[in-house]
């Protein structure tokens, strides 16, 4: 790995992700860890370590590092907890909570993603994370539960099935509402039952299948 490389995945972590309020040394450790530019398709990979969005097919992005650093910090899987991912995208931030969490399951619909997915987290010598081919909104029943959930594309609002798939005293991280005035919303199941919710910070994404605004019609 040539000195750029490895100045500028510092620089990203330093310059970018830490004063967007990411001061988890978990994960950042996640973001330094894990070679992102390993999972940015190749015509991209010299904007890999850019504060940007970048474009990777069907429409779907892979996040921005600050996002990614924000979403791992107010997650925060420990190396006990099982992990659902939903929306795969290149593999790279099932990699990181592989890195933090002791099991991950990502959900992807694109099969062409979950083949490359696949192929990165294996090169990466990742195994202990499995990438199911699904629709995640509609179709997929994880028939388990799991301890965190988080999900990398929007939803107008929370599909109520998936609050099943979460453990009491788990979280889901979902980011909920109408572009372009999104929000990262933190929900804990609480021992009794009970769901509390904590708006962490407003965002833009692009919608899962299935999961956009029903449009508005106006005479």
């Amino acid at each position: 790995m040539s000195l750029n490389v490895e100045l500028a995945r510092h620089n990203m972590i330093e310059q970018q992700v830490r004063p967007w309020d990411v001061l988890d040394a978990r994960a950042l450790d996640a973001l330094a860890a894990i070679r992102r530019e390993e999972f940015v398709p190749e015509a991209m990979r010299n904007l890999a370590f850019a504060d940007l969005e970048l474009p990777i097919g069907h429409g779907e992005i892979m996040l921005k590092p600050v996002l990614e650093g924000r979403l791992l910090q107010a997650i925060a899987p420990e190396k006990t907890e099982s992990v659902l991912e939903i929306g795969t995208g290149t593999g790279f931030f099932a990699a990181c909570l592989a890195h933090l969490a002791r099991e991950v399951v990502s959900v992807e619909r694109h099969a062409d993603f979950v083949d490359a997915a696949r192929a990165r987290l294996a090169k990466a010598g990742i195994a202990n994370a499995r990438i199911e081919c699904a629709e995640a909104v509609g179709e997929f029943q994880p028939n388990r539960q799991f301890d965190v959930m988080i999900v990398t594309g929007a939803v107008a609002s929370l599909p109520a099935r998936w609050r099943e798939w979460v453990k009491p005293g788990g979280r889901l991280l979902a980011i909920v509402g109408e572009s372009p005035a999104q929000r990262a919303v933190l929900h804990v199941h609480g021992t009794s039952g009970k769901w509390h919710e904590q708006t962490l910070l407003e965002t833009d994404l692009p919608y899962l299948a299935h999961a956009a605004p029903t449009p508005r019609f106006a005479l």
